[in-house]
C-alpha cells in the first residue's frame, strides 16, 4: 500500500530539515529521528534519542513480516495509523504492588508471546514490567514520559541489551512513541534486488 503524503507534511519536513541536519544518520535512524521530532516539534530529540541501525533493520523486517505490535495505552494505539495493535489495559487490574499498566503488559505477553514490537509511551511501570518477562522482543520502543520512573526505566531498557529505541531525558509520551513505530511502518521495504 502506497502512503499518500499530504502537502502540509511535505512542507513540515522541509522546514524541519532546514533547521536540523539529519543527513548523517543512517536511513532508519533518520526516519525515526525525523518522525519523532516532527510529532513533537522538538529538535532536541535528535540528540536525546538512542537506537541502533542494525536493530532497527531487524525490527523493520519483523514489522513488515507481520510481527504483532503491542502498546501500553490506547493513545499510542490511536497514533499508529496503519497497523492493528494489542492493548490490554482495559482488561488489567492493579493488585499486589503491580500497577494496572504493568498487569496489562503481562496480559499482552500471554497473548502475543516472543517476537513482538512493544511500544510504550506512557507508563514507566509498563516498561519495567516488560523487562522482567523475558519477552524476546523484535524491538522495544520505550519512550514513557514523566518525572517519576521514566528516566530510570529507559536507562534499564538500554542496560538490558534488548533491541530498543529510547531517550535519555524525562521527555516522551504517546505521540512520540507512536511516531517512532510509524517511522518503521512508513519506511519502504527493500526490493529483492536491494537485499542481495
Amino acid at each position: 500500500m502506497i502512503r499518500e503524503v499530504h502537502p502540509i507534511e511535505v512542507e513540515s519536513y522541509r522546514r524541519l530539515r532546514a533547521r536540523l541536519d539529519t543527513s548523517h544518520f543512517p536511513p532508519l535512524t533518520r526516519a525515526v529521528v525525523e518522525r519523532v521530532v516532527h510529532s513533537a516539534a522538538d529538535l532536541e530529540y535528535a540528540a536525546d534519542l538512542v537506537m541502533d541501525e542494525g536493530e532497527l533493520e531487524k525490527a523493520h523486517a519483523a514489522l513488515h513480516g507481520g510481527a504483532p505490535v503491542v502498546v501500553d495505552v490506547e493513545m499510542v494505539a490511536a497514533g499508529i495509523t496503519r497497523r492493528e495493535t494489542v492493548c490490554r489495559l482495559r482488561d488489567a487490574v492493579a493488585a499486589d504492588g503491580l500497577t494496572r499498566s504493568a498487569h496489562a503488559i503481562r496480559l499482552a505477553y500471554e497473548q502475543v508471546g516472543p517476537g513482538a514490537l512493544w511500544v510504550i509511551g506512557n507508563a514507566p511501570t509498563a516498561l519495567e514490567e516488560l523487562l522482567t518477562l523475558g519477552a524476546a522482543p523484535a524491538l522495544v520502543i520505550g519512550l514513557p514520559v514523566g518525572f517519576v520512573g521514566a528516566v530510570e526505566s529507559k536507562a534499564a531498557l538500554r542496560e538490558s541489551g534488548l533491541p530498543a529505541v529510547s531517550n535519555v531525558s524525562e521527555k516522551g509520551g504517546s505521540a512520540v512513541a507512536s511516531a517512532a513505530l510509524n517511522a518503521l511502518l512508513y519506511h519502504p521495504v527493500p526490493s529483492s534486488e536491494e537485499k542481495s
